[in-house]
């Protein structure tokens, strides 16, 4: 299980990379909703980690590739793309992150043993914090309604905003030696190049003649929308 790792993934596509589609999500925490946390009348709360928001997005952009932890390929009997699979085949462990496969092959420091792979993008410190947090509150398949708290449009940044969203849900594509399409997504100047063309904002609200993102993914929630659409037009800055 350590062996959570997989080669360097080679990208055919635009924009996305081979991304398995998440299977749609049983919520186990009680309540309605329709799996994507939209009309589930469960707010947000800042001291919580959500499986739905803020995990399955750092395992679906890193890690649920073709030949690589997606249910095709399943590398080493791993799957990552949904909440089932990364419990059961991610070796989880609630409650207890450094007894968790998959914490441990996230924080290894040999480089044939990480997750991902040095050929790809590391997950940063703020991501593997957050997966840490998850476990250790019991790893629950949990969601919350984001439209429910408030959309801070007042006080868009590139590093505090933009930044740490394509983080979470389109840098383990877009990055590495080979990104996806040649757009690299890790870096200012290669967020302002799809910024200033359009195609980010065009990307990410699915429309007409672009590629939607993220890959294999519902679109963004309308609040992370709307802010990177302020970021953009305030001329895409490195703020």
């Amino acid at each position: 299980m350590r062996n959570l790792i997989c080669g360097l993934i080679i990208v055919t596509s635009i924009w996305s990379c081979k991304h398995e589609v998440p299977t749609p999500l049983v919520i186990d925490n009680g309540g309605g909703g329709n799996g994507n946390g939209s009309g589930s009348g469960i707010p947000c709360d800042p001291d919580s980690v959500y499986f739905e928001q803020q995990i399955l997005p750092i395992l679906i952009s890193n890690c649920n590739q073709s030949g690589c932890h997606n249910a095709g390929s399943a590398s080493d009997g791993v799957v990552l793309n949904n909440y089932s699979n990364v419990f059961n085949t991610g070796g989880i462990v609630p409650g207890n992150p450094g007894a968790s496969d998959l914490f441990d092959v996230i924080t290894e420091t040999d480089p044939d043993k990480v997750m991902p792979p040095p050929s790809e993008a590391p997950l940063t410190a703020a991501q593997i914090n957050l997966i840490q947090t998850w476990i250790q509150q019991g790893a629950n398949n949990n969601y919350c309604d984001q439209a429910l708290g408030p959309c801070d449009t007042l006080n868009v940044t590139y590093n505090n905003t933009t930044k740490p969203i394509l983080q979470t849900k389109c840098v383990g594509c877009h990055s590495g030696n080979s990104p996806s399409g040649g757009i690299n997504l890790s870096t200012w100047a290669g967020v302002n190049s799809v910024a200033t063309n359009g195609t980010l904002t065009g990307s990410i609200n699915h429309l007409p003649n672009f590629t939607p993102m993220p890959a294999g993914s519902p679109k963004l929630p309308n609040c992370e929308i709307r802010q990177i659409e302020i970021w953009v037009s305030q001329g895409a800055p490195n703020n």
